[in-house]
């Protein structure tokens, strides 16, 4: 191949991903002029290229996972990190426009406070109202299913055995001897009151978490909990990959790294059991 050919290869291939990406984006957007490039012409406009070419290009056009569960990820992880209120009400909208309820929205939302925090979910909150009160052609949010009642303690103990069985009791265990009350609090918060209501499937919700802990990057040793978790409720390791590729565009390359060594462990580990 001459210098020529191979130099007309790549425009072509990036033009390819260009186009991908701009059509993934409108997409996303529900507009036809999204601005994502030209809002950054008069300062970094190979950054806006860049931005739709890799991430809407490359990793949002991949197969693997849907769109809705791409976008919910999305929601997730920027709620739990806290710093990009701009992209959250983007990527809220976005959810919108790929199929999400509101419904599913705040309850992803609700989910992030037990991995980010009450001010995280509030602050994501608030993103999403002022998405919805915009937003005239989506339907009113409908009220949902009632949360299990019962015994919390009990109902949370279930639930943490379902997901992430023997794993998920070991954490527990852990903390017998220094902070019992945290383990209470563990089970009946999270697991009984959190992960127990309507609102999202449990597949969901360990999508969103995985999404999350990889983007915090502080809680590799959560994150091998929750990636069995996934495994456990019917997530496959290509969706396991796939969520965690994608956070390399919201919290960069490192995180989307650390995250892949931890999910290498998972998979050998019940490879070999």
């Amino acid at each position: 191949m001459t210098n020529t050919q191979s130099t007309t290869a790549t425009s072509t291939s990036e033009n390819d991903r260009l186009e991908r990406g701009s059509a993934l984006l409108r997409t996303i957007s529900g507009s036809p002029n999204p601005a994502a490039i030209d809002s950054l012409a008069d300062i970094a406009p190979d950054l806006g290229r860049l931005t739709v070419e890799f991430g809407y290009g490359d990793i949002l056009s991949r197969p693997g996972l849907t769109l809705p569960q791409r976008q919910l990820a999305t929601v997730a992880a920027l709620a739990a990190i806290g710093n990009a209120a701009p992209q959250l009400r983007f990527h809220i909208d976005g959810a919108l426009n790929v199929g999400c309820t509101r419904e599913e929205i705040v309850e992803t939302l609700i989910h992030v406070s037990v991995y980010a925090g009450f001010p995280a979910t509030l602050n994501g909150l608030t993103a999403a109202r002022a998405v919805f009160d915009a937003r005239t052609d989506v339907p009113a949010q409908t009220r949902t299913a009632p949360a299990p009642t019962g015994d919390r303690f009990e109902r949370g103990s279930a639930r943490l055995s379902e997901i992430d069985g023997h794993a998920g009791e070991q954490v527990i265990a852990s903390l017998q001897d220094i902070a019992p009350d945290l383990a209470r609090y563990v089970l009946e918060f999270a697991f009984g009151d959190i992960y127990s209501r309507p609102g999202l499937d449990l597949k969901t919700r360990e999508l969103t978490t995985v999404a999350m802990l990889t983007a915090l990057g502080t809680a590799a040793p959560q994150l091998e909990v929750h990636i069995h978790g996934l495994l456990n409720v019917g997530g496959t390791t290509t969706e396991t990959v796939e969520v965690i590729t994608q956070m390399a565009v919201y919290a960069g390359f490192p995180a989307a790294l650390n995250a892949i060594a931890v999910a290498r462990k998972v998979f050998a580990d019940r490879a070999a059991n």
